[in-house]
């Protein structure tokens, strides 16, 4: 026979699983682990959400004397809409305010701010310490950036 100081602990236990299996049974989505850790439903409400970028091919097909200054330095690699923000509104419609322009240090920080996950080799500047008084794009500007041919 099992004393009862055994059952009244293995009860609590019980009782405790089955509330837990309850709760999450009605809290955790149907979808979830579907495919993978996370809510198989979310690509369906990702892929709802309204597009807001329009594309480096977008961008160059009136800015094409602006677009090409990238390629020729060392941000070739980085879409327009990644400092200018998005910008299919703006394509759709010109007459909206054109995208954002990157004048402060907090654009470049997003990017450029001292990060142990990123290469050795990226450019990384503790932004706060490095000229914290002047804007990046005083001494940084694109003409500097710009690879003589």
């Amino acid at each position: 026979m099992i004393p009862p100081q055994i059952w009244r602990p293995l009860g609590i236990l019980l009782a405790i699983l089955l509330i837990y299996l309850g709760v999450r049974s009605f809290f955790v989505p149907a979808t979830f682990y579907q495919y993978g850790h996370f809510r198989g439903n979310s690509l369906a409400t990702i892929a709802s959400r309204p597009v807001q970028y329009a594309g480096k091919k977008a961008c160059m097909d009136c800015h094409d004397t602006i677009g090409e200054k990238p390629y020729h330095s060392k941000h070739k690699t980085v879409s327009c809409e990644t400092c200018h923000g998005p910008s299919l509104g703006h394509v759709e419609d010109p007459s909206q305010l054109p995208s954002l322009k990157p004048t402060n240090k907090e654009w470049c920080a997003r990017c450029h701010e001292a990060n142990n996950a990123r290469p050795k080799t990226f450019p990384q500047v503790v932004i706060a310490r490095h000229y914290p008084d002047k804007d990046c794009m005083i001494c940084h500007n694109s003409k500097k950036l710009e690879k003589k041919p």
